[in-house]
């Protein structure tokens, strides 16, 4: 079974607005963008916004931000902080790098378990 290929940032973005019902020009207000710019972010003609942005943009169209994040290349401001935290962390994403969505949220469980756990 072959794996989809996954959408571009600008191709998703212009569905899940449409599929909620803003104009293009509505949306660009409520994001604090040119209708200009946001044609051409949703064309894939330019990057897509700073993460600020993107999170507003995946909360109006209530989808999930670390998602939405990622796929436009951009990082939440507060991984900077957390991989700065222990020389551990890097060493940790390294290690993980490959692993199935499957694995990452079994491991994203342990780790929240294993949190709880040391309180």
């Amino acid at each position: 079974m072959s794996k989809q290929p996954q959408k571009k940032f600008g191709d998703l973005l212009r569905e899940k607005r449409m599929a909620k019902g803003y104009s293009l020009r509505k949306f660009a207000q409520l994001v604090d963008v040119s209708p200009t710019y946001l044609s051409q972010v949703e064309q894939n003609n330019v990057a897509p916004p700073t993460a600020d942005r993107v999170k507003r943009m995946a909360e109006l169209l209530d989808e999930n931000v670390d998602e939405w994040t990622s796929l436009a290349g951009r990082l939440t401001e507060d991984l900077p902080g957390i991989i700065q935290e222990s020389a551990e962390v890097p060493d940790l994403l390294r290690a993980v790098r490959g692993l199935t969505a499957e694995q990452l949220r079994k491991l994203r469980e342990d780790a929240e378990r294993m949190k709880k756990e040391s309180k």
